[in-house]
């Protein structure tokens, strides 16, 4: 028996028992599905994580930040000053391998209002211009506030697009994009002007959403136009926080802002964005700040460095938990897959026991029987592999809709095939032990099977 012969059969086999075949690849069919969908989440998790990595800079950054002074050094706490202006000055004195340093005051819990409108933004700072180059924003209307503003404590702002949107309504409920270049908003009850806008950051799915859509003809809607707020934004978090930025001279920060409030004589930083240059470089860079804040402190460790690099590691070792538990949900669907396509091959034969006598007293040889039984598991596996990787298209559609993540589900072609070369494996070892058991059958034996 050739081959083609024998695949022929084994589609004769399946057709003629069709609702049991459908009923043995169902399971190959939902652990193919959940294998592709389950790599194409994970997937879009990591683009929208890789994504973020890079629009706040990348790998080249660090930060310092406060922290409460360690419980060996507590006898010296009310020493502790927290990150000042000093500190900064220092580095840029005495750690030539940073390149940039950005301080920022963060406003906690800030209410911004314009038009009747109230909003929260996500971050209030106040800091330095070349904030605009440590966090990677661009301007798109307007300017940035400059070193001369910073000094002269003038009460000016640039705002995200999102703030834009909460206050001054989005281009959905206006028709057009509005700038509110010159346009006044109140910060906890104080007013600054608007001077500039950054451009909308979104991930690069959200783009091409957003350009198929406008590519789109649109439909006509009744009643007014509804803005998608917050809630409605898909995408990475951090194009959201970059989106949701109100940033203030650090001048004005201190002086309008918390000088009425604040305990210390001079400005009290919330972190200090540094970059350097050779990221082969970041332990000696780390080390060479840290001497110089043990100096400018005293001795006293009340801080603590954040880099990018730990972020990148986390999302890998977040990555690879998920494959690991996904791929292990799916691969029991699988095997459950394969126990099913056992558990009907073994009964198949149980049922042509006399069919496979008469093959063997009219010539068919050990090895034929076995390759034939063998060859019906798996293209009952192939065929519900194929099934699957269709039923996984719809399955990821429903995932981008209903699931809680940010970042839209991807399907790879190496997620396709490994998912497929599963299914087809699965079938081989599924159909191992009924062939062997069918080409065992002695020929005489097997005719007087009733």
């Amino acid at each position: 028996m050739n081959l083609v012969n024998a695949i022929l059969i084994g589609f004769k086999e399946i057709w003629a028992h069709k609702f049991r075949s459908l009923l043995t690849m169902l399971g190959i069919i939902l652990g193919v599905s959940s294998l592709v969908a389950m790599s194409a989440l994970v997937k879009g998790m990591e683009v929208g994580a890789k994504e973020a990595l890079v629009a706040i800079g990348g790998l080249q950054k660090f930060r310092i930040e406060p922290q409460f002074v360690p419980v060996e050094q507590r006898h010296l706490r009310d020493q502790a000053v927290g990150l000042t202006l000093r500190d900064v000055y220092a580095l840029g004195y005495s750690a030539p391998l940073v390149t940039n340093l950005s301080p920022e005051i963060r406003l906690e819990r800030p209410t911004l209002s314009a038009n009747g409108r109230n909003t929260r933004p996500w971050n209030c700072s106040g800091a330095w211009p070349i904030v605009l180059e440590m966090l990677e924003h661009e301007i798109a209307h307007g300017r940035m506030f400059n070193e001369i503003d910073d000094e002269m404590a003038r009460s000016v702002c640039v705002i995200g697009t999102n703030i834009r949107d909460e206050l001054f309504g989005t281009p959905e409920e206006t028709g057009e994009e509005i700038v509110p270049i010159g346009e006044t908003i109140n910060i906890n009850g104080q007013a600054f002007t608007i001077i500039g806008m950054f451009k909308h950051y979104e991930g690069e799915q959200d783009r091409r959403r957003r350009e198929l859509a406008a590519a789109q003809p649109q439909q006509a809607q009744t009643g007014p136009a509804r803005s998608r707020g917050r809630g409605g934004q898909r995408g990475n978090f951090v194009f959201r926080m970059k989106n949701e930025s109100v940033y203030i001279p650090l001048n004005t920060m201190w002086i309008k802002m918390l000088s009425g409030t604040a305990l210390s004589p001079e400005p009290t930083l919330s972190s200090v964005e540094l970059k350097i240059a050779d990221m082969e470089k970041m332990n000696q860079s780390i080390q060479q700040v840290r001497n110089v804040m043990m100096s400018t402190h005293k001795g006293i460790e009340d801080f603590r460095f954040r880099t990018q690099e730990d972020w990148a590691e986390n999302i890998n070792q977040f990555i690879r938990n998920a494959r690991l538990s996904g791929g292990t949900i799916a691969g029991i669907s699988l095997l459950v897959g394969g126990i099913g396509i056992m558990n009907i091959m073994l009964a198949s034969i149980s049922g042509r026991i006399r069919e496979i006598g008469i093959r063997k007293a009219v010539g068919a040889t050990t090895g034929d029987v076995f390759i034939q039984i063998l060859i019906e598991s798996v293209v009952i596996a192939i065929l519900g592999g194929l099934a699957g990787l269709v039923a996984s298209w719809g399955l990821v559609q429903l995932i981008s809709k209903v699931s809680p993540t940010e970042n839209e589900p991807i399907i790879t072609a190496v997620a396709l095939a490994v998912a497929f070369g599963f299914s087809v494996a699965i079938g081989i070892a599924a159909g191992l032990i009924p062939a062997i058991k069918a080409a065992r059958l002695h020929p005489i034996g097997a005719l007087r099977y009733e």
